[in-house]
């Protein structure tokens, strides 16, 4: 004689009301309760289940909150742009930035005119990694930086 197999319903509580979905292998571990509760999502397990098995569409649904998360450190958009704080350098070297990129200011700007301008300026410049990585790496093993070349010099 067999006995009957036993058939688990899913542990959660959902808005309330006890789920009475046939449950999976999936659980309803912490970092999901700490998930659905970052989301404002009002599931709860109940503790009188005596597991904490869950139905698939309460899988999925936790699954795809967990999926939509984003890392801090992700750049995934393609408009990633950089936190550079200019007051830092010294005036020498924000004049010098404005002369290699031939910035138009006028005369006798302060350093926070300068510093404003260059920021515009460099949330423009378009860099490709391929090419400039590799470049960066020679200049430092050779001890050279490319604004200190000097430029051909123009026939008249």
């Amino acid at each position: 004689m067999s006995s009957p197999e036993v058939v688990q319903m899913c542990c959660l509580i959902d808005e309330g009301e006890r789920c009475q979905s046939r449950a999976t292998g999936a659980t309803f571990n912490r970092k999901l309760f700490k998930t659905a509760l970052q989301r404002r999502q009002r599931l709860y397990a109940d503790l009188e289940a005596g597991h904490n098995y869950v139905c698939e569409h309460h899988r999925i649904l936790l699954h795809g909150m967990r999926a939509k998360r984003k890392r801090k450190d992700s750049e995934e958009e393609g408009d990633y742009q950089p936190e550079v704080d200019f007051l830092q350098l010294q005036m020498n070297t924000l004049r010098r930035y404005k002369r290699h990129y031939k910035l138009q200011l006028k005369p006798g700007t302060n350093k926070i005119q300068l510093v404003e301008a260059i920021s515009k300026h460099f949330k423009t410049i378009r860099v490709s990694e391929k090419k400039s990585v590799p470049l960066f790496i020679s200049m430092v093993k050779s001890h050279k930086s490319k604004l200190d070349q000097p430029k051909p010099m123009e026939s008249s």
